[in-house]
């Protein structure tokens, strides 16, 4: 076998980290796995136990239960670590961003695995990665906190980045901008006067304190008619359903990084 291509993570894992992430892919894109013949998820960069990918089998299974995952690590003792907790369904395998898996997967989801890179080398794995996806498939990359109140990540296609989804347990938010600190690699040093990110995080902090008399009526309504003011200057979702989970998602046109 050739070397994995990649470094390792610290492999901070815990269990439930990812359910924002996860139950917005099985809500948002459970169509296109359904129409894979033979659909298959990859949790790549796991970490030291193997309990997103547990999850991530259950959850998608809901969407279609034909799903399958493979989870791949690049450490060869983390993969062996997990091999006990292998089922139907769910495998465990030894490599990187090549994605050694037996068949193009439908879905890639690499959640705080690049956060240790330089955002000059986020392009390259992105496009490495896409290009292993099946026709019509999908990329989640991002990053969240360590017990999941805070997640951004941005959703790829073979033909690049589409969207970026802000998540938050609401009760946990003091101001929209507090997920700043979870943008992922290729946002994160952009959080600066004059980028797109900033400005929309800017304005969501605006929309969010004029929206301050829907707090009496709980922090969900409060924010639903935060992002609802923010739909007018931004290109958002208009899957309610989304905004009430506490999400928000933006066309990544509107948040890309300036050149140069």
């Amino acid at each position: 076998m050739t070397r994995p291509v990649g470094t390792a993570t610290r492999g901070t894992t815990n269990p439930n980290r990812l359910r924002r992430m996860d139950r917005w892919i099985a809500a948002t894109h459970g169509a296109a796995l359904r129409r894979s013949e033979r659909p298959v998820a990859v949790d790549l960069g796991y970490g030291a136990a193997p309990w997103t990918a547990v999850e991530l089998l259950q959850r998608l299974r809901t969407a279609d239960p034909r799903c399958e995952v493979v989870g791949i690590e690049i450490d060869p003792a983390r993969v062996a670590a997990a091999k006990p907790y292998e089922r139907e369904g769910l495998t465990f395998r030894h490599g990187g961003f090549e994605v050694p898996a037996d068949r193009p997967p439908a879905l890639i989801r690499a959640a705080n695995v690049l956060r240790q890179y330089d955002e000059c080398e986020v392009a390259a794995v992105w496009a490495r990665l896409c290009a292993r996806l099946a026709p019509g498939g999908l990329l989640v990359e991002g990053t969240c906190d360590e017990i999941g109140r805070r997640h951004v990540w941005v959703a790829l296609g073979p033909e690049g980045p589409r969207t970026v989804t802000f998540a938050a347990r609401l009760a946990s938010l003091e101001r929209p901008s507090d997920l700043a600190e979870r943008l992922p690699k290729a946002l994160i040093h952009r959080n600066v006067p004059g980028e797109p990110v900033h400005a929309f995080l800017r304005d969501f902090d605006r929309a969010w304190a004029a929206a301050a008399p829907y707090a009496s009526l709980g922090a969900r309504q409060r924010w639903v008619r935060a992002v609802s003011e923010l739909a007018a200057d931004w290109p958002l979702s208009e899957d309610r359903r989304r905004w009430r989970q506490g999400e928000v998602t933006v066309n990544w046109t509107a948040l890309a990084p300036n050149s140069g």
